[in-house]
């Protein structure tokens, strides 16, 4: 049996390169660069996922990132969390969040991030979920969230980007908001 190369990019072309959950990916949408969208994984029975990621504006025009959802979740809403009192408390952001130009957004736990309500089945690591961001400017982004484990703090071989705490939030105050349960 003969083994022959194969050049890098025809297996990118053939969409076989990127599929360990470890090796980052990112988008493109207009100035916008959207890296490495991740999940977590979720216990049998979970209704709700987080989704995170993060948006560079490389343009000169502000954009907004009003929401997004996964194939996965019954629907989704953009979230941030805060302090008060000693009580992480959860709310929805009902304007999205603004993408300034030459700025990076994040989308971490324990800060901003994308909430996946009425989860069909639960996330499981090492899989890919299809979804979709949607941005006032650019419009909806088709994307994929690598499930990483049920503890990760930040995505597999991210090295613990600031912001990334890791905190799961399920036990949160979620009093006054509605999350399908």
């Amino acid at each position: 049996m003969r083994l022959h190369a194969v050049p890098a990019a025809l297996l990118l072309a053939l969409g076989l390169a990127a599929t360990s959950p470890a090796r980052a990916h990112d988008y493109q949408a207009g100035p916008l660069k959207i890296g490495h969208p991740w999940s977590r994984a979720t216990p049998g029975g979970a209704k709700v996922a987080g989704g995170y990621l993060t948006v560079t504006n490389t343009g000169t025009e502000p954009d907004r990132l009003t929401g997004g959802t996964i194939e996965a979740a019954g629907r989704g809403e953009l979230h941030t969390m805060s302090m008060e009192g000693g009580v992480m408390k959860m709310a929805p952001l009902a304007d999205g969040l603004a993408i300034p130009p030459g700025q990076t957004v994040s989308l971490a736990p324990s800060g901003h991030h994308l909430m996946f309500l009425d989860l069909k089945a639960p996330l499981r690591k090492g899989e890919r979920v299809k979804g979709t961001l949607r941005f006032e400017r650019a419009g909806s982004v088709p994307v994929e969230f690598a499930v990483e484990s049920l503890a990760a703090k930040a995505p597999e071989g991210a090295g613990g980007k600031p912001g990334h705490s890791g905190q799961d939030h399920s036990g949160q105050d979620h009093s006054g908001h509605d999350h399908g349960h």
